[in-house]
């Protein structure tokens, strides 16, 4: 698998400004860019503006890119989010068949990608998914604390 740096970074850094945005609405700032079929999808959380807590920043660019798509294999597809998914959506990556994640930051109390679990290193599914973590990990991270500590 072909890795390019400056790529993910520059998603990365597309999918904080998304953050900023799921913040500027009081949700939790996680931002998620899915390019697919030379096509770019992108979303924020936005749990608390539905209120849906399916509504991940993840979960909804899933859903954006299989509607405008007409398909819901993302065999192509590279997802990019700012932080480590959780079990729903790195559970909805592998059933959308999509072929990379790339995040920034680890979520200590609740990823999926191999701090409390690691859904896709698991044999029994039927789907691989190639996993870059930890790019541009500390400044995704200042980007969550920062929102958390204006709210304790």
């Amino acid at each position: 698998m072909t890795v390019d740096n400056a790529t993910d970074e520059a998603q990365i850094r597309r999918a904080m400004a998304l953050a900023d945005q799921a913040a500027a609405n009081g949700d939790v700032p996680i931002g998620a860019v899915l390019v697919s079929d030379g096509a770019r999808f992108e979303a924020f959380n936005e749990k608390e503006a539905r209120p849906d807590p399916t509504a991940h920043a993840e979960m909804l660019v899933l859903r954006q890119a299989s509607t405008a798509l007409n398909r819901w294999r993302l065999s192509d597809a590279t997802l990019y989010v700012t932080k480590e998914p959780c079990v729903m959506c790195a559970g909805a990556m592998i059933a959308a068949r999509i072929k990379r994640l790339v995040f920034g930051c680890r979520d200590p109390k609740g990823g999926a990608a191999g701090s409390v679990v690691d859904i896709f290193a698991l044999e029994e599914l039927n789907h691989r998914v190639a996993v870059i973590g930890d790019v541009l990990a500390e400044e995704t991270g200042a980007q969550l604390q920062a929102f958390f500590s204006t709210k304790r």
